[in-house]
């Protein structure tokens, strides 16, 4: 077995209501996830289930994804109608900003006003 963490991962902090410690998960190996009293007893425990995970997968002659294969690129196609790109390329350049800043700016902008609309709507619900 490996006693390394060769894949990425990520780690939350639970809540008391959930137990409390931490939770370790592996975007690449899905359903891949742990947990300890710690952050170093979760690295451990999160060591051993990823090792199981793999070894699981290779048992049962599952693919084994690369690690970092889950990683977004960054990139983003796609094709919009002639008015809209017109549009934006006007807009873009009355901000004097390129065409991708302006979309990236407008999505992330987007992005920000739905996290705030569903936190609202988590906390209506309480």
């Amino acid at each position: 077995m490996d006693e390394q963490l060769k894949y990425p991962f990520e780690i939350k902090k639970l809540s008391e209501e959930e137990g409390g410690g931490y939770l370790i998960s592996f975007p690449d190996l899905p359903g891949c996830i742990s947990d300890g009293e710690t952050i170093e007893e979760t690295i451990k425990n999160g060591i051993d289930a990823m090792n199981s995970w793999i070894e699981t997968s290779k048992e049962f002659n599952d693919p084994v994804p690369e690690p970092g294969s889950s990683q977004a690129s960054g990139r983003f196609v796609r094709r919009i109608p002639k008015t809209l790109h017109a549009r934006l390329t006007a807009r873009a350049k009355q901000e004097g900003v390129s065409m991708n800043a302006l979309v990236t700016a407008i999505i992330a902008e987007s992005l920000g006003k739905e996290k705030l609309i569903n936190k609202s709507h988590v906390r209506l619900m309480s």
